[in-house]
């Protein structure tokens, strides 16, 4: 139900906007085992991300889970963390001011960019109401997880439709469902895989590491696991690789259950036993570097190859802020506005003011208040 709070009052001489949330997972405030505790207990809650009857998990989670985990994980956050805060929300930050200048150059009308956490600040329910302030009518989401998954881009979806059951007057609303195979986000993962071997010399074997899921959601009918390997082939097509020269993994598996296969842990232990002694890692996956992609993959895995025999271990950086990367959002948003006025409008912004003018005129002489 709407509150009084929010329902706000309509102004007839309000210019309309297009907003555009970003949404990505979130980061805890601080690399805190208390900031942890409060930043697990909302991420781990979620039943798109573990599906297990409530009672037993709620038993689960706070007797045994918060309980330990917190503090491990405020110690890996602590390797990474910089003086700005937590890299996800740093990078974040960068592409939500990126967007909005690349945007704001393409669109006949106004448009407001607001960035919104599925977890942690800032909330999508906070991004949002910052789109409501900002007068957007038309709310375009663009979830910057490249590859579909119930867990995450569905997550954001629960998240914005939790939001906008509040208010009264709901926006004109598009989602975008996926891009893993987007040709601009394509060509923005092969560059960067060239360009750093231009600089740093080539490898043996290109690691293409995703974010792991329970594969039991791969049975269920969860189109993650076939949008990652199509990734994964479409940038080693664009490089020109041979089957040889990559390979798909999955990383950050939680709890006992099996999930997808190859382990990228498992997997680094064991090719220096191939002979495979030099690997780079590239995570699609992650459209800005976080904990996942700079401690799990770039520090840990590292130690993990060397201490099986490898010999050169090299961590490629996630697309976060590169022009090519906002390019090819921006290109992707465009393509899901279309039609909307303030993207297209033949209106000048003269013609604009003074149709909402007369909009206003008229009600106010309906009785309408100033």
């Amino acid at each position: 139900m709407t509150t009084k709070e929010e329902e706000g009052v309509y102004s007839h001489g309000t210019v309309p906007a297009t907003g555009i949330l970003l949404t990505n997972l979130g980061t805890p405030d601080a690399p805190t085992a208390e900031a942890l505790r409060r930043y697990l207990g909302e991420f781990l809650w979620d039943p798109r991300v573990v599906e297990i009857p409530r009672p037993l998990w709620w038993l689960i989670l706070h007797g045994v889970i918060l309980r330990t985990r917190p503090a491990k994980s405020a110690e890996a956050y602590q390797k990474v963390w910089t003086d700005e805060g937590s890299p996800l929300l740093v990078y974040a930050r960068r592409q939500k001011e990126a967007l909005q200048r690349a945007l704001a150059e393409r669109f006949a009308g106004p448009v407001e960019v607001a960035l919104g956490m599925r977890y942690g600040r800032p909330s999508i329910a906070h991004a949002l109401q910052q789109l409501k302030q900002a007068h957007c009518q038309r709310i375009a989401v663009l979830p910057l997880y490249p590859q579909y998954s119930g867990a995450t881009t569905a997550s954001s979806f629960d998240g914005v439709v939790g939001e906008l059951k509040r208010w009264r007057w709901l926006p004109e609303l598009r989602m975008v469902n996926h891009y893993h195979d987007d040709s601009g986000y394509v060509q923005s993962l092969a560059s960067s895989v060239r360009e750093y071997w231009a600089e740093n010399g080539s490898t043996d074997l290109l690691f293409f590491s995703f974010h792991g899921m329970p594969k039991r959601t791969l049975l269920a009918g969860d189109p993650y696991h076939c949008h990652c390997q199509k990734t994964a082939r479409l940038v080693a097509e664009a490089l020109q690789l041979s089957t040889e020269q990559w390979r798909v993994v999955f990383q950050s598996r939680f709890g006992r259950e099996e999930w997808l296969r190859p382990y990228a842990d498992e997997t680094l232990a064991s090719l220096p036993k191939e002979g495979v002694k030099r690997v780079d890692v590239i995570c699609p996956g992650f459209s800005a570097d976080c904990l996942e992609t700079l401690e799990e993959m770039a520090m840990q895995n590292r130690d993990t190859f060397r201490d099986a025999g490898g010999e050169q271990y090299r961590y490629i950086p996630a697309l976060n802020d590169r022009a090519d990367h906002i390019t090819a959002l921006a290109d992707l948003i465009m393509r899901h506005v279309q039609g909307w006025p303030e993207v297209e409008s033949t209106e000048s912004a003269q013609d604009i003011a003074r149709a909402l003018g007369q909009s206003r005129e008229r009600a106010l002489g309906m009785g309408a208040e100033r």
